[in-house]
């Protein structure tokens, strides 16, 4: 079985000592960053051999690919996304909703071009006018009932196109006044507050994955950020807002989180998430995570298994019909 961690790697292509560290360890996937993209070969190159040296064709390839500032795959080679927010501020609801379901949906079908499975997205992190702007335009909307009504068209627009979703980042980063990659946000917010922002979680928690936010929520846990924290991980994801798919970290080369990467990743693994997540292609890292990244088993390995079978084969897609419509969305909200 492979380990419950995924990796990411340092360049174009994986050198020699990174395709002898992914088939030793056997990460369960990959994640791939702007610096890992330059064109459509290239990439599928990459992913070619990552799923070779882990020995699975089917193991998963994940991107962050939202729309707007959060594009890994950009132009000139790939086709721009307006933001979240753009899209839920320009448009009527129901122009909305159809417009991230269309955008959603040739994301899809770029990211299946080049064999990529996941996609790091919908955002689903209710705004507010103080919101952090690491999430800012990444979030639809600062209504909880807009935000689930768009991450729903998003995912299933991506879910079309035979990728799929990880909402991010539960159980909500739009109260953050701190950027996590830099520093750990403390949200001094009541639990009557914070309910609010569970609810797109709650209702999108039929979705297959879900990704953590490296917060600490000091009415629920004042020591652990809800990645590290038993309660918020039992409590709140698994009960309150009763997410039943897997979950994984966001990525444990933040700096939110101190401390060695192995006793990073064991917390983490000890909180109750499936499955540990580390981008930064520093192999003394990940070697760190893998020490204690324990096989996939159990409720994980089921959950991995019925997040890989949420994958089906893609609807037919008429791309000059989408990207019509795509220009004509792009026209209405003013974006290039």
């Amino acid at each position: 079985m492979p380990k419950a961690f995924i990796c990411g790697c340092a360049g174009l292509a994986l050198s020699r000592e990174e395709r002898a560290f992914v088939r030793e360890s056997d990460p369960w996937g990959l994640i791939v960053f702007k610096r890992n993209v330059d064109d459509r070969d290239q990439l599928r190159d990459l992913i070619r051999t990552f799923r070779d040296s882990v020995g699975r064709a089917d193991a998963p390839v994940l991107i962050d690919q939202e729309g707007g500032r959060v594009q890994r795959m950009a132009p000139p080679r790939w086709r721009a996304y307006p933001s979240a927010g753009a899209i839920e501020a320009g448009l009527s609801p129901f122009e909305a909703e159809s417009a991230a379901r269309l955008i959603a949906r040739l994301i899809a079908h770029d990211l299946s071009e080049v064999g990529i499975t996941v996609d790091c997205a919908p955002v689903l992190d209710v705004a507010e006018l103080a919101t952090h702007a690491v999430i800012g335009s990444r979030a639809f909307s600062q209504r909880p009932e807009r935000v689930a009504a768009m991450g729903r068209a998003f995912a299933e627009g991506l879910l079309a196109g035979g990728v799929l979703p990880v909402v991010k980042h539960l159980p909500g980063h739009g109260r953050a006044r701190a950027d996590s990659h830099h520093e750990l946000p403390v949200v001094e917010a009541s639990r009557k507050e914070l309910e609010r922002d569970f609810l797109p979680f709650a209702e999108l928690r039929d979705l297959p994955m879900a990704m953590s936010a490296h917060v600490v929520f000091s009415a629920l846990d004042p020591v652990r950020p809800a990645t590290a924290s038993r309660i918020v991980v039992q409590e709140i994801m698994r009960g309150k807002v009763g997410f039943a798919g897997l979950i994984m970290s966001d990525d444990v080369s933040m700096k939110a989180l101190r401390g060695p990467f192995d006793e990073r990743a064991r917390t983490i693994f000890e909180a109750g998430l499936d499955i540990v997540l580390h981008c930064n292609g520093e192999l003394e890292e990940a070697r760190a995570v893998a020490s204690v990244a324990p096989e996939l088993s159990g409720e994980s390995l089921r959950r991995a298994g019925a997040a890989m079978a949420a994958r089906v084969v893609p609807q037919a897609l008429d791309l000059d019909e989408a990207e019509a419509k795509l220009a004509s969305i792009k026209k209405t909200l003013g974006v290039s």
